[in-house]
Parts: C-alpha cells; structure tokens; sequence
C-alpha cells in the first residue's frame, strides 16, 4: 500500500521520523515523503538528523508569509501531487496549517486520512492559535485519529468520533528523543559544553507563541530576570526564536544580564541533549511539555490553557499562566524545595514509553490491509 506522509515543520518531522524508519521496514508499505516546507530551515535540521529524504519538496516558505498563504500554496501543491501519486493513506501528524492542508487536500481526492498526535484540546479555539481550530479540523476529515493518550481519546469520543477508528498509542515524540539522547553529548557550541551543570541550576526557557506576544511575554520574561538576580546558583539558557517580536523583547527585558544566556536556536539533537542536562524548564511549547518529563525535568508552563492537561494531572508539569507573581513564586520553590522538586522530576511521564511509531504502522497495516 502507498502511504503518504505529509509535513513542513520541525515539530512534525520529530513526530513523523520514526513512523518513516518504522515504515521503512515494513514489505507491505511503499513510504511516499511530502514535505511543504512551511518552516524550511528548522525542518531541514531534523531531516538531515534522522537521514530523511523527501520524494517530493513543495519548498512554500516565504519570508513573513500569513496564514492564509500557507493554506493556500500547501493546499494547491499538496492536490496536484496527491493526484499524481494516489496514495491509499495520507498520514499527518499534529496541529499546524500544514496537517489541515494535508488532510483538506486528500479529502477532496477521496484518499483515507490518518491523524497522528489526535484528540489534544484546549477548549479555546483561539489558544493555541492556528493550532487548536487546525487540530480539531483534521479530526473531522481523519479516518483514523492515532491518539496519544487515554484523555485525547476521551476528547474524541465526546465529540462524536466513533470508536472503533480511534487508537491508543503513545507519543511518536518520545521514540524520537530516546533514539538521540546520549550522556557523552558533545556540543558544537562550547559555550554549552563548559557549564558545570551539576552546580549550576540551569532554567532553559523557551518562549514564542503568538498569544503570548506583548505584555504576557514581557511578564514571563521579568519574572525570570527576577528570580535569577536573586538566586545565584541558577542561570538561565534561552535558545531564542527567530520571530524579530520575541527578540526584541527578550533584548530588552535581559538587557546584559549576566547569567540569563540568549543564543541562537538550537537543532533538535543539541537542543534535547541540553534539556536532559538542565534543571528546569520554563515554556510556552506543546512538544515540551511532553518531551521533559521522559527526562526527569520539571516543566512550567507559560500560558493560559494547555491541550497536553495529562502532565499537569501526572504532576509532571504546571500550569503557571503569564501574571509575573505566578511565574515567580512556582519557579523561586522549585529552585528552594528539593521536595516540591523531587515530586515533579520523580513523577510518572504519561506520555508512552518510545514504541508508538511501531504501534501505529501495525494499525495501518491492519486496517488498510482488511
């Protein structure tokens, strides 16, 4: 069977990457690559990472593109290619405007859908934005939702979805970070190779989301200020975004502190490696939410609502929203409580344990083969 996967950003293709190399071995399968490259920089890291090679390249970014156009060159690519290769399953993976192109585009072809990472909600449909309405979108064209937890597949159930097309699986994020993470990590920047991690409480913070943009950003970020000036044993690193907005506020608000550390976005190897060494983890991300906990950090997360409410339930991660005070006095006790710490490091990661990809292609090989 021609299984077509579909993805054009970085947190997709961690997603999808060993869902391929599983497909790969796989006789029953012909592996059929799309990338759109709605992000191409970020995405190229990972494919080189995980030695990946598109069969097809729609290359749509375009330097401060909307929304709009993403839907629109993804959707138009997506359709004449999907004419030409007739996939039997077109496989997307997440929340971006890449997945509901993807999945738009093979539904006007009448090609089945499977939805990997299904049935994470909010609740707000403008938090995360695109991605909350993206994700809900996909669901209605999917004929097969690969959800990661028992909640995600409670979500689907509530909304109707029947049953017997929903599957438990894990996270595919957790496969990725297994196969990369290693103890003798050695960084290509030394900067990061000569902090005394086992001294130094590392906070890695990392911080883009649209909504967060403004005056929540900048109370995220003076909270942190604050509570690095008054511990002196902790430093901050923060692997910056490329958004032009973030930065400036970032600059601004850190203004040459010393031990609040801005550096350049780091691929996916480097970043998760430097993860597994930190102490703590301040962000607005979904991906990390899950990806810490497997490593025994704790996780605080800047934003409102989550779709990914299984780590705050395990205790794994907390909701700590944007109000500066908030930020401040959860970040301050994990970095003064060894107790409150241990609870959050020792804590049971709900999010599977590194064989979804494996479980996924057994499903479609089941269902699409009956």
């Amino acid at each position: 069977m021609k299984v077509m996967t579909i993805f054009g950003t970085r947190p997709e293709a961690i997603k999808m990457a060993p869902i391929i190399k599983e497909m790969e071995k796989r006789k029953e399968i012909e592996s059929i690559i799309c990338v759109t490259a709605q992000h191409r920089q970020m995405l190229d890291q990972v494919l080189n990472l995980f030695q990946i090679k598109p069969d097809y390249d729609l290359n749509i970014f375009h330097k401060g593109q909307t929304l709009t156009e993403i839907t629109t060159r993804a959707l138009e690519g997506l359709e004449k290619l999907i004419i030409q290769v007739k996939p039997d399953l077109v496989l997307v993976q997440g929340d971006t405007t890449t997945v509901f192109a993807g999945a738009l585009a093979a539904f006007y072809q009448r090609v089945k859908v499977g939805h990997v990472e299904a049935g994470l909600r909010s609740g707000d449909i403008y938090s995360p934005y695109p991605e909350e309405a993206n994700r809900k979108l996909t669901g209605i064209i999917a004929n097969y939702h690969f959800a990661p937890t028992e909640r995600n597949k409670k979500n689907l159930l509530n909304e109707g979805y029947d049953e017997k097309n929903i599957f438990i699986t894990g996270n595919t994020v957790i496969d990725s970070l297994l196969h990369v993470i290693r103890e003798d990590y050695i960084f290509q920047n030394e900067f990061l190779n000569h902090l005394d991690y086992k001294n130094i409480k590392t906070i890695l913070v990392t911080c883009h989301r649209r909504e967060n943009i403004g005056k929540p950003m900048e109370s995220i970020f003076s909270a942190i200020k604050e509570v690095v000036k008054k511990h002196e044993d902790a430093e901050v690193i923060f692997p910056i975004h490329l958004n032009p907005k973030v930065r400036n506020i970032a600059y601004e608000v850190f203004d040459q502190m010393k031990r609040v550390h801005i550096i350049e976005p780091l691929d996916y190897e480097p970043f998760v490696n430097l993860m597994f060494r930190s102490y703590i983890v301040v962000t607005d991300s979904g991906g990390l939410q899950e990806e810490a906990p497997s490593l025994g950090k704790p996780v605080l997360v800047v934003r409102k609502e989550t779709e990914r409410p299984e780590g705050i339930e395990a205790g794994t991660a907390k909701l700590v929203g944007t109000c500066k005070d908030d930020i401040y006095r959860e970040l301050n006790l994990l970095l003064t409580d060894k107790g409150e710490y241990k609870k959050m490091a020792n804590a049971v990661n709900p999010y599977g344990d590194g064989k979804a990809s494996e479980r996924i292609v057994n499903i479609i090989i089941n269902k699409m083969g009956t």
